[in-house]
């Protein structure tokens, strides 16, 4: 069986997944893409974060990307100025809830982020000036807990506005634009 691999520059406001059962109306990945039947998103973006998204349909391929073994690095702005203690206990790990129980997030790389590269572009409007100043930090971590980054920012003191995942391993949003679909013979990670 050949399989199906997919390159998602993920837009904010679409849900990580193919099929949604409730009753409000949701905008799906398959509004982007004629995607293979079969497709899983590896991984996910919350409704309101945005960036990077593989898909595809083996699934051995899915839980190797979703391992430890590959780094996941995301860009995200934060209300307030970073302060370098913030960064250093993000870095040691941070006490976050997971399923109802405290979880300290493993050791992870997060740095001030001064220029975002130009695929980024300005995105939704966050907010205005007049409620603040924000910054951005990039932050690499090789697990995935539900929305742990934006709890990770959030446990320094500074709340996640805008959320993008740049990189999964070695690939990056870096030849795309935001909605684009790309499909690849090999997800080369």
């Amino acid at each position: 069986m050949q399989h199906h691999h997919y390159i998602l520059y993920k837009p904010n406001g679409y849900l990580s997944q193919f099929v949604y059962q409730k009753k409000r109306s949701k905008k799906l990945l398959g509004e982007l893409y004629h995607f293979a039947e079969n497709t899983m998103a590896i991984g996910r973006l919350d409704e309101d974060s945005e960036g990077l998204l593989l898909l595809t349909t083996n699934g051995m391929i899915s839980e190797e990307i979703r391992s430890k073994k590959v780094e996941k690095e995301y860009f995200a702005q934060v209300d307030g100025i970073i302060t370098p203690d913030a960064l250093k206990q993000l870095e040691e790990g941070v006490i976050i809830g997971v399923k109802g129980t405290k979880y300290k997030t493993l050791p992870c790389v997060a740095k001030s982020l001064i220029d975002l590269p130009i695929t980024i572009g300005d995105g939704k409007k966050i907010r205005d000036d007049r409620h603040g100043p924000t910054s951005w930090l990039r932050i690499t971590v090789t697990e995935g807990k539900y929305r742990q980054v934006r709890k990770m920012t959030a446990a320094v003191g500074f709340p996640t506005l805008r959320l993008i995942r740049y990189r999964i391993g070695t690939i990056t949003l870096e030849q795309l634009q935001c909605g684009d679909v790309v499909e690849v013979q090999k997800l080369e990670y």
